[in-house]
């Protein structure tokens, strides 16, 4: 990575209705998978036969337990809050500067950064993060012993896929900036060129694509994107203590929604209801599917229910300038 730049050049793409839509979708999806999914984040089962007994569906269903009443009733975690900050650097800078966006995690970090990762945390925390983001993000790594993969690179990753052209390359880098391992890059460029698909193109990534990008990073890849293919989502464990916050099980999610969801209601509610890391799963999983079905299919309550719309509206007219 360097401290050059990727600039945007303005074009004028075909069918351009249907990518606006797309386009919001991706953005909005993200958020309300995000916000609904909080509502059963880190639970089993057991917890939401308890908490929920008539099932989860709106933002008002959420238990205001000691964890999630640190967020009012349809506000987002961390995974948007940083999708937001690669955004607003973005739109700023008419083009992608990898500084930007390091400065942008750190001023973030620096505030009060609600439900930020571990991972997020010590790499963000390095002095000299902002001018050496890659050296501390690899240092991190390796003091783990090459062993930490968590998913807080690709919950972040959905605006990448919105960006018109180098999607690989600024999902590879956007990552690095605070997850090295390449399980976890190889999740981000699955996910945002998925989303590039789905919202630019007129054929959409195949599974023999994904396996061939997948091998591109880590042969542990493949095995995720096969369990995705299961058409009942318990096969994911994803309530599995020993793998919540596991790249490539948030990476399974999202593909299971790809694959499987009919609509992006019935994708949601699947993918909250499936319990452990669901915020950042869904946040994931609703974003693919946004990217798919587009906004003019995400029923109305879920977009009226997020206290923070106009920042997502902002963000939605940036991007959408970029695409032109």
């Amino acid at each position: 990575m360097t401290d050059g730049e990727i600039m945007y050049a303005k074009t004028t793409p075909n069918n351009m209705e249907r990518i606006i839509d797309r386009i919001k979708g991706t953005i909005y999806g993200q958020a309300i998978g995000d916000a609904l999914g909080l509502g059963t984040e880190g639970m089993t089962d057991e917890d939401m036969a308890w908490k929920y007994p008539n099932g989860i569906k709106h933002y008002s269903d959420i238990f205001q337990d000691r964890h999630r009443k640190r967020w009012k009733i349809g506000d987002w975690t961390d995974d948007t809050d940083m999708m937001l900050c690669i955004a607003d650097a973005v739109i700023k800078d008419k083009g992608v500067n990898f500084t930007s966006i390091a400065r942008n995690f750190k001023e973030w970090a620096d505030g009060e950064p609600m439900g930020i990762g571990e991972t997020t945390y010590k790499v963000l925390s390095f002095g000299d993060y902002v001018d050496k983001p890659l050296d501390a993000s690899k240092m991190l790594w390796e003091m783990s012993h090459q062993q930490s993969a968590a998913n807080g690179g690709v919950m972040r990753t959905s605006i990448v896929g919105l960006f018109p052209k180098a999607v690989e390359e600024c999902a590879a880098n956007i990552c690095r900036l605070t997850h090295y391992d390449p399980r976890c890059v190889g999740s981000c460029a699955i996910v945002s060129l998925l989303i590039h698909s789905l919202v630019y193109d007129e054929e959409k990534i195949s599974y023999h694509k994904m396996i061939d990008i997948a091998q591109k990073y880590d042969s542990r890849i493949r095995e995720y994107i096969d369990l995705s293919l299961n058409t009942d989502i318990r096969a994911l464990e994803l309530q599995d203590w020993d793998s919540v916050g596991y790249t490539l099980k948030t990476l399974a999610a999202g593909l299971w929604a790809y694959w499987n969801a009919p609509s992006f209601e019935e994708g949601l509610l699947s993918v909250v209801r499936a319990g452990g890391d669901a915020d950042t799963n869904a946040a994931v999983a609703c974003a693919i599917l946004g990217a798919k079905y587009g906004f003019s299919a995400i029923p109305q309550e879920y977009v009226d229910g997020l206290i923070y719309r106009e920042q997502l509206e902002e963000v939605v007219s940036g991007m959408i300038e970029l695409a032109k």
